[in-house]
């Protein structure tokens, strides 16, 4: 029976029996014991069988039907044969479940990591709760940590992009592998000579996949010129979105002169109330009162710059937000504010607004 339950308990983690389990309503107690004859010396490798004394270990372990692990190891500890070697005395381990000064087992390490990798902090530590496991978000936080990095490999195909680490302040530079679309390196800066760097260190890369900024290009141009240069997927259809906003938005008298269809002969089984439901995409007449407000902070803007103030203190002084201010700014024409936007549904309040 006894057997069984190691086999259940402690599956593929050999030199480990089950003495006793008891249950104590919302906990399991699993009293085990170490099989080997001996133990070798983690300095000198020596083996020998030669007991010291033993003592009891209480790892935290993975629960069992839906409770709490109690895991009670009775661990030996050895003298070392060696005259020569500097440990008089050494605990023995168990491979694949504990290791030297831990508290926990190797399979609940091991999951804690997983969690850790998927969810991060805090949403990790609760879904851990969820499951049983008793940890905090900065235990999940070391846990991912202690993972060892990932083999050092050889890119063929990289993409670089700008990260903020402190949003409109500091910026870094992700670099990530094309093809396997890992992360590579974080980069401090977004400069075209901490690039360069990066690139002069790995000559086999063949092709940069980059956005259109200037420092990323010269940085390519520089340390990497065997190396063909694209650009990515998404700044392409943001850029050919942006485009075409802006081009249908330049455009919108022309749709004044279309003839309004004509309207379609309502079912008979359709109320007018249910027919005026759809809703109308149509765009906002451009002498209304969003056009004008548009019209009149693009020529307070570009007024300003004129005068020499910068984009902050125009910003501070209208009581806006920067960014607010530097889209006004990059704008050349009024028009380019000017978004398409949804016409308001009739409402049975219009015959009383005036």
């Amino acid at each position: 029976m006894l057997s069984k339950l190691c086999e259940l308990l402690f599956p593929s983690v050999p030199g480990v029996a089950v003495v006793a389990v008891s249950t104590d309503g919302e906990a399991i107690r699993i009293e085990a014991r170490c099989t080997p004859a001996g133990a070798a010396c983690p300095d000198c490798a020596r083996w020998t069988e030669r007991v010291h004394s033993s003592y009891l270990r209480f790892p935290a372990d993975l629960p069992a039907a839906g409770r709490r692990a109690q895991l009670a190891l009775r661990v030996r500890r050895f003298f070392c044969p060696a005259t020569a070697c500097g440990r008089r005395t050494f605990v023995e381990q168990v491979p694949r479940l504990t290791r030297r000064h831990d508290r926990v087992t190797e399979r609940l390490r091991q999951t804690m990591s997983a969690i850790g990798l998927a969810l991060a902090g805090r949403a990790g530590a609760r879904l851990s709760q969820v499951m049983g496991i008793t940890t905090s978000r900065t235990t999940l936080l070391r846990r991912v940590m202690d993972l060892p990095d990932p083999a050092a490999t050889q890119p063929r195909a990289v993409g670089v992009d700008d990260f903020a680490l402190r949003r409109g302040h500091v910026y870094g530079t992700v670099v990530i592998d094309a093809e396997t679309h890992q992360v590579l390196d974080l980069l401090p800066e977004r400069d075209a000579a901490t690039l360069a760097l990066w690139l002069a260190a790995h000559p086999g890369i063949e092709v940069v996949c980059r956005d259109r900024a200037g420092a990323y290009a010269e940085a390519a141009d520089t340390a990497a010129p065997q190396a063909l240069q694209v650009a990515d997927r998404f700044h392409l259809w943001q850029n050919l979105a942006s485009a075409v906003e802006k081009t249908v938005a330049g455009h919108r008298s022309c749709l004044r002169d279309l003839p309004p269809p004509a309207p379609e002969p309502e079912p008979a089984w359709e109320t007018p109330v249910a027919a005026a439901s759809g809703e109308d995409t149509e765009p906002d007449d451009p002498t209304g009162r969003f056009a004008e407000r548009a019209r009149a902070h693009h020529a307070l803007v570009h007024d300003l710059l004129a005068q020499g103030v910068g984009l902050r203190h125009i910003a501070r002084h209208l009581g806006w937000g920067r960014h607010t201010v530097q889209r006004y700014a990059r704008a050349a024409r009024w028009q380019d504010m000017v978004k398409g936007r949804k016409r308001q549904l009739p409402s049975k309040l219009d015959p009383f607004k005036t």
